[in-house]
Parts: C-alpha cells; structure tokens; sequence
C-alpha cells in the first residue's frame, strides 16, 4: 500500500484595515518570476497574460496618510508518502534509498548513476533496534555502494530530550549533509522517530527526513503524520513542531522482534481508531486480537481461514482512518480532533509514573475511563461498554490503574482547557466505531463514572 498526503495551510490574514485614517490606496499584487527575479504584477488575470513562473503567493499592500503596510500571503504545501513494503533491508529492495522521490525519472536517473556517484545516507537507529538489525543495514548499505553514517542512540522516553536532539544534530553537522538530496533515517519506534523528526527540522532550517518504525504503535501512529517532539518541563512532547517526513517506510517483518507487551501497546492506538471510527476495525480486533498478539502481526505467509489477513488488513484500516484525520489538520488549527480520544488523562498518568507504563497502556486507560463516561451520558449501551471493556482485556491492556485519581482527572482536564482555547473538546464514543466532541461533561458525570470504573474495574 502507498499512500501519499498532499496538505497545505496558508497563513492568510485580511488586507489591513485602518479605521478613523483615510486609506489613501490599497493594492493587490501576484508575484511573476522573469529571468531570474521576482516582480510584483498586478491584475486579476495575471496567470494568462504575463509570461514567466507565477507564485501562489500574493502580496497585499495598503497606504495610508500615516504610512505603508503590507500582508504577505503565502502558501505552505507539505507532499510526503506513506509506502508499505516487504524487505526494506534486502539489497533488491531501492526503496530505503529512492522510495520517498516522486518523479520517476528522477528516481530512474538516480538508480543508473548509484554506481558511478554513491548516495550518502545519515541514519539514526534506537540503540536496541541497531542491536537487532544493525548488522543487515550495514550490509545493505556496502550491497548498495552507499556512503554511511548509523548513529545509535537509547530513545527511550525517560531522555526524549534536547540534549538527544542536539547530539543528532552535531552528527549530522560533522557528515556533512547535503540537506537538499540526503534525507536523513530514522529507524525506531515512536520516541526515536519524533527525535530525528525535530532534529531535521532544526538543522539548516528543515533538512528532509525518513521515518521507518518497528514498532506496531509507531507503524500505526507516529509513521504516519506530522509531529516531532521531546519532553520538556516533566511534561509530554511540550517541545516540538509539525514537519511531516518525506516518506514513511512500513515494514511489518520489523514488529517481529517485538514484545509481546509492545505488541499490545500498539494495538491500543488501532483500537482507539476503531472506537472513534470504524466498527469493523473494532469487530476485527474483538475477534482475531488473541491471533493478532500471537503471531505478532506476521500473519500473511501459509495461512488459511479468517486470520489469513488479520494483520494486513486492521493494519491497513487503523492507518486509512488515521490519515482521513490528519491529512485535513495536519497543523491542529483545528481544536476538535477525534484523534485525542485516550489522550485527555494518559499524558498526566504517563509522566507521572514514568517509565513503568508504555504509551499506549496509558492511552488505554484514558479510553476505558472515557468509555464509562460515555455510558453515564448515555451515549452507548451497558452491553456496547461491557464489549468494549471486553475487548482490551482480550488485547492485554490495562483498564484501570491506581494513579488515576478524581485529582489526576481534574488537573488533567483543566490542562486540557489551557491549550483547548478554554473548551474541553471531549471525544466520546457514540455506540461502536461513531464518536463525537463534547464541551458540557460535567463534574458530577465525571465523578458517577469514575465510581463505577473503579467499582468494576479495581482488582479486588
């Protein structure tokens, strides 16, 4: 499967507007490049009449008895590519190294001059991940006449840090990267990819990156959008930016290697999909999620029956209805996001308690917590909540946890109104795999549901 999201934001702000002065001109220009140099031309039919390069960006200029003002309106386009492929380290396989190029002759003329004028390629690789591949990268690399540089380095959440930022960067500096042709890799899970990604986004303004997760939570969810980020100030990902890779590279075979544990912490973000949008996806889990666990996801080779494409398909629905979300607010202009669902408590429970639950064990938390409030509201039925419930145990989640207090439960909401422009923005599911945004929770909604979770749910 490839996939390719093609998302722009434009930082648009109306012509100045001045009020109690007379507005002696205003002006509105296109921008033509003509040999060399950009001139401002003004006309409605720019584009058709004027010869050279036209811009998207516009300039709009606006004079006044007390001066001269102008807005500058300018597109931003981010283009990247999501690929699944099978054998990313074989030697026969070019898609490490050309996957993320667009234009096919472009890519052809590459793959043609490799042996005459070898490619450079910087790659970070989490310290365990190098353990366990580090050997066949290399040999692909020397296979593929590549000039190399695999920096491993401990990404682990307890030193998602700057510090580990800028000693990529130094790194990267001392190689020399050519920021324009050598995109730098990334090969991890989800804390190491968000690493590189700030990394890349600070060294030289925006050099281009690769992500290749080997996790299933980072297959799912990091891989495919836009955020980089560290820790900062004891709180989650306080430290970041949206700058999408130019390519991510999906290979399953990597979650082989993986814990049973992460296994299960990855399946908790494709079950949060599933809850806000997709009831198959849901079904799928419910049914095959023992399978899933057991064959860790490598299910497509010499098998029959219903779980023959188990993995490839939940695989595929959890990443489709991941992009439907991001793709269209890849900036999180805007606030109402069903992707937040799971992630109103887990962040406060997460650093709290650091390291000894997994991300995605947190965000399960959150969500079982949610699903009782969804039930209090009544917004599903006890037999839909008690499916639900069943379902993450059947995944080897944790639905309760000692540290999610009614205390942890209101600081972390009034968190989440500080950096929700004063609303909650609470996602709820709505029955299996609909979900809407709710602001009017209230406390006594809260505190009922939170007395049923712990009754139902605390191991006695």
């Amino acid at each position: 499967m490839s996939c390719v999201a093609i998302t722009g934001k434009t930082y648009v702000e109306e012509p100045l507007q001045c009020h109690n002065i007379s507005v002696v001109k205003n002006k509105d220009f296109h921008l033509v490049q003509v040999k060399g140099t950009w001139k401002r031309k003004t006309g409605n039919n720019c584009n058709k009449n004027l010869k050279g390069q036209v811009s998207d960006a516009k300039i709009y200029e606006s004079t006044t008895e007390q001066g001269t003002s102008w807005t500058v309106v300018s597109p931003i386009i981010f283009t990247y590519k999501v690929i699944e492929t099978l054998g990313l380290l074989d030697p026969s396989n070019d898609t490490l190294l050309l996957g993320h190029i667009r234009d096919p002759q472009q890519q052809e003329a590459l793959r043609s001059s490799i042996s005459s004028k070898p490619l450079r390629r910087f790659v970070v690789m989490d310290q365990t991940v190098y353990n366990l591949y580090g050997c066949q990268l290399t040999d692909y690399f020397e296979a593929r006449n590549v000039l190399y540089r695999i920096l491993p380095l401990p990404t682990t959440e307890e030193n998602k840090s700057m510090e580990l930022v800028m000693k990529i960067v130094e790194e990267v500096h001392k190689f020399s990267l050519d920021r324009r042709t050598e995109p730098i890799i990334a090969i991890g899970g989800g804390v190491c990819l968000d690493i590189v990604g700030l990394a890349a986004s600070l060294y030289r303004r925006r050099t281009p990156y690769i992500r290749v997760p080997t996790t299933l939570l980072s297959y799912v969810d990091a891989s495919v959008g836009a955020k980089t980020g560290v820790n900062f100030a004891n709180c989650k990902n306080k430290l970041g930016g949206y700058i999408p890779p130019v390519a991510a590279f999906l290979d399953r075979s990597f979650i082989q290697t993986v814990s049973r544990r992460h296994i299960s912490n990855g399946l908790a973000e494709m079950l949060k999909m599933a809850l806000m949008k997709h009831r198959g996806l849901f079904e799928l889990l419910e049914t095959h999620g023992q399978f899933l666990l057991d064959s860790k996801f490598q299910s497509d080779s010499g098998l029959q029956g219903d779980n023959k494409d188990a993995a490839s398909v939940s695989t595929r629905v959890a990443i489709e209805t991941m992009i439907e979300e991001l793709a269209p607010n890849l900036w999180e202009d805007d606030l109402d996001r069903l992707v937040d669902f799971g992630h109103l408590i887990s962040p406060e429970l997460e650093m709290k308690v650091l390291p000894s639950l997994l991300h995605g064990e947190a965000v399960n938390i959150d969500m079982s917590y949610m699903v009782y409030v969804a039930r209090e509201r009544g917004l599903m039925t006890e037999e839909e909540k008690l499916r639900i419930i069943g379902c993450m145990v059947g995944l080897e989640l944790p639905v309760w946890h000692q540290d999610v207090t009614l205390a942890l439960v209101q600081h972390s909401l009034c968190e989440r109104l500080k950096h929700s422009a004063g609303l909650v923005r609470m996602p709820l599911p709505i029955g299996l795999g609909h979900a809407e945004i709710f602001n009017d929770t209230g406390d006594e909604s809260l505190y009922r549901a939170f007395e049923k979770w712990c009754d139902e749910l605390r191991p006695q």
